[in-house]
């Protein structure tokens, strides 16, 4: 997969700016706060049809205007592919592939698939259960538009529910309501837990060889999806998760009811990881951390691959400046095979050892170098 051209009108804090990119390595510089993580924000955009750093679609937008669009132009299963994608003010967005409207974020990863590595991945170890969750969410609406469905629709349930239990208190007729929305949770819920536990199996795999390599050999890695629905496994049939969500439901409703919220539910669940058999969130060491996620980032990059065919295009945003020297030259050797967009500040010149195309970005400007 690779991104050949991408043009960005009012996105962040480019007004109109085209470019075209090498098929392998692009390494793009710059002072900070000029745009160059606007540029892969963007591009990750493209494979997800809505942005990994905000909440809201009008973020995006550049400030005073009304729109902002991104169209692309990126090849895939020996296809060159169209996309387009609007955000408006008070509306929802649009997704096109190759001129055809009604697309979807899921149908968008069906066509290109990208892997962003931010410095605050570095912290994903350590983060709350909520950064987890999302890392999990991120890379599996790519690899299967089925879960992202689930996703949204028991966003839209969840949501639903938290409204009804905290306007209870003055309008206790809503809560008649609950039984249909818990039902609906539980259903796209067990579906949730189904295909996460399927792929913290698969990222503990990679995951697993990755950072016993980075680690010289002498540390080992597993990862585990924690969920409410109790003890399963990457082969639980998804009634029986729906069952083990159902019976956790039952002995919190009485606290929903008395916090008016939701206290149970896969969006409370975590993916834990160890290091030598112990959980890394509490007793790693910073360098153990730091390991531990980029193996996590590089396993989802593998398993993109596998189940693509070809590797997803990988976004590295000033990740390497935050590595230590051995780590630097770890992810450097592990990067190969696919396109890569790296960036970096003005005086950096290891990722200009890399080769490839270099642009600068000033400004919200996009030049050749």
């Amino acid at each position: 997969m690779r991104i050949d051209r991408a043009a960005l009108e009012n996105f962040r804090n480019y007004q109109r700016q085209e470019a075209r990119f090498h098929p392998e390595r692009n390494v793009i510089f710059g002072e900070n706060a000029q745009g160059k993580t606007n540029l892969l924000e963007a591009l990750a955009c493209l494979s997800r049809g809505k942005s990994p750093r905000v909440r809201t679609d009008r973020e995006v937008i550049r400030f005073g205007e009304e729109a902002a669009f991104l169209d692309g132009e990126v090849r895939s299963r020996d296809r060159t592919f169209h996309l387009e994608i609007g955000w408006f003010q008070g509306r929802r967005r649009s997704v096109k592939i190759n001129g055809v409207g009604g697309k979807t974020a899921g149908d968008l990863g069906s066509v290109l698939m990208t892997v962003l590595f931010q410095p605050e991945d570095l912290y994903l170890i350590r983060a709350g259960a909520a950064e987890r969750r999302r890392f999990l969410d991120t890379a599996l609406c790519q690899l299967r538009p089925r879960y992202a469905a689930h996703l949204s629709a028991y966003n839209r349930c969840l949501a639903q529910k938290t409204r009804i239990l905290k306007d209870s208190a003055e309008t206790p007729s809503l809560l008649s309501a609950l039984p249909e929305f818990n039902a609906q949770l539980l259903r796209h819920g067990a579906a949730l837990v189904h295909y996460r536990a399927k792929y913290a199996a698969r990222l503990e795999e990679y995951a697993g060889a990755f950072h016993g390599e980075c680690a010289g050999g002498r540390e080992r890695l597993e990862a585990r999806y924690v969920t409410c629905a109790g003890e399963i496994g990457p082969e639980t049939a998804v009634e029986d998760i729906a069952g083990g969500l159902e019976a956790h439901l039952r002995t919190h409703e009485a606290a929903e009811l008395a916090a008016r919220q939701c206290l149970s539910g896969p969006h409370k669940d975590d993916l834990a990881v160890f290091v030598n058999g112990s959980e890394a969130r509490r007793y790693a060491s910073q360098g153990q951390a730091r390991t531990a996620s980029l193996a996590l980032k590089l396993a989802e990059r593998e398993i993109c691959k596998n189940a693509a065919g070809e590797y997803p295009v990988l976004l590295l945003d000033d990740v390497l400046s935050e590595l230590d020297p051995m780590r630097q030259e770890y992810i450097l050797n592990r990067v190969g095979g696919g396109q890569l967009f790296l960036t970096c500040c003005e005086g950096d010149r290891l990722p200009r050892l890399l080769g490839g195309q270099v642009l600068k970005v000033e400004n919200g400007v996009i030049a050749n170098q």
